[in-house]
């Protein structure tokens, strides 16, 4: 069932935000369009401190008031509708910022990714969003070109959110792309770290997702079509795509899983002491992509079962699937597969092999 579609107007919008700060809500029940708004909140002496700018459905922007702005941050969450625990903590510090009950310290941009699967709790309506960036929206995907469908369109749209809260801004850039994973990991939480071109790993961002929760790092070794490499690659972001666990519906979340992450992003926001821990390499396990796999023909089959971890390592020489005639095989110590999915488009990655790395960021 389709979540209840409204037709308010701006005025009517601002004065249920105000009221409920309930974002989400207003996101889910103007899936495909909302009109643009702003207003002020203020603090609980009745003192303005952040402008709040709706751009659209699902996009949101806070502005603090005569304060010192040295972070641009951008949290984005829900370019996969069905990965309900990110938009739950995004929810929740968007609604304490509209009620005064926040500190706000940097320009911060919110973004529900894609609202229209959201409310048929979906990954997707017809394709996958986070393939569609870096303009993947007008290539040929494996769907057709041109941007014929809405999940394009909202890809174009978030390009240019993202390029514009940046160029507006004047401060450091930041990116922390929140999603959980399809099936479960031997390790819960994880990041990928976007290509990076040659630029070093930032040791602070790696402490910032111990803080989180996040102790295990994959280094992607080429360019791709998700969000988080979009903002590192345009914008010079301290770019993640973070995985806080596995999908589950809205209500079955176990929040207190994801206390560092939720405690580490409000703190980010607000501007309070940043709890870092020390840098040691042995808190840490680093990978990085080792086969990136894509479907090319009708007849694909993953040789494992459905539940099979994410992180689990396969002898030299396993079979891990067949691409029509095609074997895919482990190659090196310590492969272990990734973000399997059997089920994607014929032209899309169906799945990653990764291996264990050292690294030394500055």
């Amino acid at each position: 069932m389709s979540y209840p579609q409204e037709q308010l107007s701006a005025q009517q919008l601002k004065e249920q935000l105000l009221s409920t700060g309930d974002f989400l809500h207003l996101t889910r029940s103007h899936e495909f369009f909302m009109p643009a708004f702003d207003f002020e909140v203020s603090n609980k002496n009745g003192v303005s401190k952040a402008k709040v700018s709706v751009l659209d459905t699902g996009i949101i922007i806070f502005e603090p008031i005569e304060q010192l702005l040295n972070k641009d941050i951008v949290l984005s969450c829900a370019v996969h509708g069905n990965e309900t625990a990110p938009i739950e903590i995004c929810a929740e510090l968007i609604q304490q910022l509209i009620l005064g009950k926040l500190h706000l310290e940097h320009r911060v941009l919110f973004i529900f990714g894609n609202p229209a699967s959201i409310n048929i709790s979906k990954r997707f309506v017809v394709e996958n969003l986070n393939r569609l960036f870096s303009g993947g929206h007008s290539q040929d995907q494996g769907q057709g070109s041109g941007l014929h469908n809405k999940e394009r369109h909202r890809a174009l749209l978030l390009e240019k959110t993202v390029e514009s809260f940046f160029a507006q801004g004047s401060g450091e850039r930041f990116h922390y792309d929140l999603h959980t994973a399809i099936r479960g990991s031997k390790n819960d939480k994880f990041a990928v770290y976007p290509f990076r071109h040659g630029k070093p790993w930032v040791k602070e961002q790696l402490q910032f997702m111990l803080a989180c929760g996040v102790n295990t790092i994959l280094f992607s070794n080429s360019p791709t079509t998700t969000f988080s490499y979009f903002s590192s690659n345009e914008f010079g972001a301290h770019a993640f795509t973070v995985e806080l666990g596995k999908v589950k519906p809205f209500g079955e979340n176990d929040m207190d899983n994801f206390a560092d992450a939720k405690a580490s992003l409000f703190a980010l926001v607000s501007g309070a002491e940043l709890a870092l821990p020390e840098y040691h390499a042995e808190h840490f396990s680093f990978f990085e992509i080792d086969q990136v796999i894509d479907r090319h023909h009708e007849h694909f089959v993953l040789h494992f079962s459905d539940d099979v971890e994410n992180f689990t390592d396969f002898p030299i020489g396993s079979v891990i699937a067949t691409d029509g005639a095609n074997k895919i095989k482990t190659q090196k110590a310590g492969e272990a597969i990734i973000f399997p999915n059997a089920n994607v488009a014929i032209g899309q990655r169906a799945l990653l092999t990764v291996v264990p790395v050292q690294i030394k960021p500055q």
